[in-house]
């Protein structure tokens, strides 16, 4: 049993009941599962309280040794073993009387890359760091001789990793879930993570962790980045959409069980099949993924949707969101790869030329915009009926936008090529059933449409990639620049986009697949269609 408790100064407090050693090994355990290399752990408690056996179940786990005896370390102050992840440093600060006594002990390089267990550390409260684990043990007589209360609080950036580890814990036991094997899965560019949970009778369920989405620096408008880009906060959008979408009878994960506290949500496994076969696009699935986005694109659809006893609103994708993600290609792509520094002049004639080219757009018919509808996200459930085979996975980011955009980001993909013709086959096929479907589509006005999504799309793309290398240290973005840049140069052939590919061509070639030397700089507005 578990709850939590805390005043405000203080980091959240949680309180484990552990009734023998057993679960106090098992309570152990899991928090190894979290821990990462330069962690700290401080165990206090009473003598006899059971901190030697709380350290014996997390350097057992550490080193995946089960039977491992891990005695204390009170004579000999100090114990290291191998682990995988690296060295597992074990102390007990009782018999010390000062921090010179640990630098005697060659304390600083036995922590490097290491994970600290420390017994009694309030003996030399100068050697603890401010990011630790703070774990107190207490008696609890009343309830038995061997019953203890475990105290759990996370300081610092330790504190998320705890919250969401003893959430995870929590939420998986209330659903059922808490012995099913647990995977990894490799996540996307995002700050989300997914694992996938199997059972031993079979089943399976995918484990989401989306935590709040932390603040970032102020961009403009008294907002940061995310918020004028309007992605969600936190994963009441992805709980709201599912069931949203759930609703109009399309495939999107049952939820399982959730906690939007901790950012947590439990839901239906729609295996590894996507409208991908062998890593090529399959024609009848895109055929089918096409079939939904006509059917969704000529829907009324409402922009608020149940969470809870609460609603959420779905954002609307206006100018500011959309000028604020091209922005991106100037901030990191442009100096980080095209190597060019964009001025500020030059700057404000991109955004004003982006302005007058998605106002007319913006003003047309939306919808519900997906806004990651391409292949990673299209998983593909065979044994369904119709577009029901399509199963949808990222929606948190959804809002009230074009529906070009979805069309375009399933057919102008970042990751995998789909050949031009299949494209262009594709998209007619789109305008068919959506002109058949509706008289008053106009499909000159939405191929316009088509083509400034894909290179809005694409110059945002630009941007992201080149970020998450130069910033987040993910270098295996840049593999798919080129194919992003032939995008961006095909869309902007469209004679609407006439001066922003002049624009481009004067201050950013490279994202055009052009050389910036020998160019004539020419002013985008002079030579309008």
């Amino acid at each position: 049993m578990a709850d939590r408790a805390g005043e405000a100064h203080e980091p959240k407090l949680w309180r484990l009941e552990a009734p023998d050693e057993a679960s106090m090994l098992g309570f152990a355990a899991a928090q190894a599962a979290w821990l990462e290399p330069g962690d700290f752990v401080a165990l206090s408690g009473d003598l006899g309280a059971g901190k030697t056996t709380f350290a014996r179940g997390l350097i057992r786990a550490l080193v995946e040794a089960p039977s491992l005896e891990a005695p204390s370390p009170t004579f000999t102050l100090m114990q290291i073993y191998d682990a995988p992840r690296g060295p597992v440093v074990h102390a007990d600060f009782y018999r010390l009387r000062s921090a010179l006594e640990l630098d005697n002990l060659g304390w600083d390089e036995a922590l490097t890359g290491a994970i600290a267990i420390v017994e009694w550390p309030e003996r030399i409260p100068a050697a603890l760091p401010a990011d630790r684990l703070d774990a107190t043990i207490r008696f609890d007589p009343t309830r038995g001789p061997d019953f203890r209360i475990l105290e759990l609080r996370g300081r610092g950036t330790v504190g998320r990793r705890l919250s969401r580890a003893l959430g995870v814990g929590a939420l998986l036991k209330q659903a059922g879930w808490e012995d099913a094997r647990r995977e990894f899965l490799q996540g996307d560019a995002s700050i989300r993570a997914y694992e996938r949970l199997a059972r031993a009778d079979g089943g399976s369920a995918i484990l989401m962790i989306s935590p709040p989405r932390p603040d970032g620096p102020i961009l403009r408008y008294g907002k940061p980045y995310a918020a004028i880009a309007r992605l969600s906060p936190d994963i009441r959008a992805f709980i709201a959409m599912a069931e949203g979408l759930r609703s109009q009878g399309y495939s999107a994960p049952k939820l399982i069980a959730s906690s939007i506290e901790e950012g947590l949500a439990l839901i239906e496994d729609f295996g590894t099949e996507t409208i991908l076969e062998d890593g090529v696009p399959n024609s009848a699935r895109y055929v089918e993924a096409i079939a939904l986005l006509v059917d969704l694109h000529g829907r009324e659809l409402p922009d608020v949707l149940p969470v809870g006893a609460e609603v959420y609103k779905l954002p609307t994708y206006d100018i500011e969101a959309m000028q604020v993600e091209v922005e991106l290609a100037l901030d990191w792509y442009a100096p980080a790869v095209a190597r060019v520094a964009v001025p500020s002049g030059a700057r404000m004639q991109f955004l004003a030329l982006w302005r007058e080219l998605l106002s007319p757009i913006l003003s047309q018919r939306t919808t519900w915009t997906l806004r990651d509808y391409h292949s990673p996200n299209l998983h593909w459930l065979a044994e369904r009926e119709g577009f029901a085979r399509i199963g949808l996975i990222d929606f948190q980011d959804a809002v009230i936008g074009p529906p070009a955009y979805d069309l375009a980001s399933l057919l102008q993909d970042a990751r995998i090529d789909l050949p031009d013709d299949l494209e262009m086959r594709l998209a007619a096929l789109y305008v068919r059933r959506r002109s058949s479907a509706d008289p008053g589509f106009d499909a000159e006005s939405f191929a316009a449409a088509y083509a400034a999504m894909g290179a809005q799309r694409a110059t945002k793309i630009l941007g992201i990639f080149a970020r998450l290398d130069k910033r987040d240290g993910k270098p295996q973005y840049l593999r798919h620049l080129p194919r992003i840049e032939r995008y961006l140069a095909k869309n902007l052939a469209h004679p609407l986009l006439r001066p922003l590919a002049l624009w481009y061509q004067n201050h950013l070639p490279r994202a055009l697949g052009q050389p910036l030397e020998g160019r004539t700089p020419q002013d985008p507005r002079s030579d309008r269609p």
